[in-house]
């Protein structure tokens, strides 16, 4: 069964940093993309960055020139450098990804970490 662990989250000041990690239970490369999302109270999930296999990276306005989005293969996983965050990048980060092989082409969440940034 693929498993998608989050971790990294936590509560930080306006203008800090964070970095979410995202391990995958299966070989990294059988997904395309990986992606973090993020869902912040009384709003819908929005998407916040893309890794295709191929290593192209996507962002969302919001968030370029601030977060980067990478990877460790020999690891299994994905990061999220968060920096300079402010409040309204409080929010339940999520990791996303897709499956592409014969024996698995769903589309697997995590279970979230909390993100919070105080003023």
């Amino acid at each position: 069964q693929v498993q998608l662990v989050e971790s990294g989250g936590g509560v930080v000041e306006a203008g800090g940093s964070l970095r979410l990690s995202c391990t995958t239970s299966v070989n990294l490369f059988t997904f395309n993309p990986v992606s973090w999302y993020r869902q912040a109270p009384g709003k819908q999930r929005e998407l916040v960055a893309t890794i295709s296999r191929g290593g192209t990276t996507t962002y969302a306005d919001i968030v370029k020139g601030r977060f980067t989005i990478s990877r460790d293969s020999l690891k299994n996983t994905v990061y999220l450098q968060m920096n300079d965050l402010a409040p309204p990048d409080t929010a339940v980060y999520y990791c996303n990804a897709q499956g592409t092989t014969p024996f698995d082409r769903n589309n697997h969440w995590g279970q979230g970490t909390q993100v919070t940034v105080s003023s």
